[in-house]
């Protein structure tokens, strides 16, 4: 989770005072993570084999690419829990329209987290930018469908190492004629080298890792951490606020997800 938190700092250190473009972070860090995630796989006896599928290279491209776009604009720690919401929010949904049907105390904490997303991008003095937040969101929406899509794989470690590889192109040929028209500050390019290789690489290969020893519920929960992190760390390292706007929509949308994950536990 620290490692994931990373990511929302980095990035944001990287754009706001580095002065990198959004675009080259995301080049950077897509292939510095896919450089990582091959090198470990190769490590651990899974060799260079190319798992992963085009699907979901492009959800991931989708994600790193508004995720970066996003934190031009966003505090760390706003932008963290709406990326986790609407990372929770699109699978619960997904799951709806495959059959799983919510208990009423799990439909309450739905509309609560929904309640509070939508509190946090309502307009208002202290709300965060229109734009910012919607990238932030589809940036969610499509981390939500990463994760789907890799429910069922055998080795997650290589298919992510292949996701990495495959959606190299895509970054390239998408955001390389923004990244072109800007300039490339070296510590900028370190920040995202870091996010690539060490905070989704590594953090990623450790993530797998745990997930064997952890059930659905017991995951979800760790991750209802990230924003708590984030925004703290957001405060330490790069002078955020904590506005109160943040604070109540974190109560209710990490309560509102807490409690379909206590639902989850009942049902069990």
């Amino acid at each position: 989770m620290l490692a994931f938190a990373a990511n929302s700092i980095l990035c944001r250190a990287a754009l706001a005072r580095a002065g990198i473009d959004p675009a080259s972070f995301t080049i950077v860090r897509i292939i510095s993570g896919a450089v990582m995630l091959s090198a470990i796989a190769a490590a651990t006896g899974g060799g260079w084999a190319i798992g992963g599928s085009w699907s979901g290279a492009f959800a991931l491209f989708a994600y790193a690419a508004a995720f970066s776009f996003a934190y031009v604009s966003l505090p760390a720690g706003v932008g963290a829990l709406l990326l986790f919401g609407a990372v929770q929010a699109t699978m619960i949904v997904v799951g709806v329209m495959h059959g799983e049907r919510p208990t009423p105390l799990q439909w309450a904490g739905i509309a609560l987290a929904l309640v509070g997303l939508a509190a946090l991008a309502a307009p208002g003095v202290s709300a965060p930018p229109l734009i910012g937040s919607a990238l932030m969101l589809t940036a969610g929406a499509a981390w939500g469908a990463y994760s789907i899509l890799g429910r069922r794989v055998a080795s997650p470690l290589l298919a992510t190492a292949g996701n990495f590889l495959r959606a190299v192109p895509m970054t390239l040929a998408l955001v390389l004629p923004a990244a072109a028209a800007s300039g490339r500050p070296i510590a900028g390019l370190a920040y995202a080298v870091l996010s690539g290789a060490l905070a989704s690489g590594v953090g990623y290969a450790i993530w797998y890792s745990a997930l064997p020893g952890l059930s659905s519920a017991e995951g979800a929960s760790a991750q209802l951490s990230v924003p708590v992190i984030a925004a703290l760390s957001g405060t330490v390292f790069l002078a955020e606020p904590i506005p109160l706007r943040l604070v109540l929509a974190s109560v209710a949308v990490l309560g509102g997800i807490a409690i379909v994950i206590v639902g989850r536990l009942r049902r069990a």
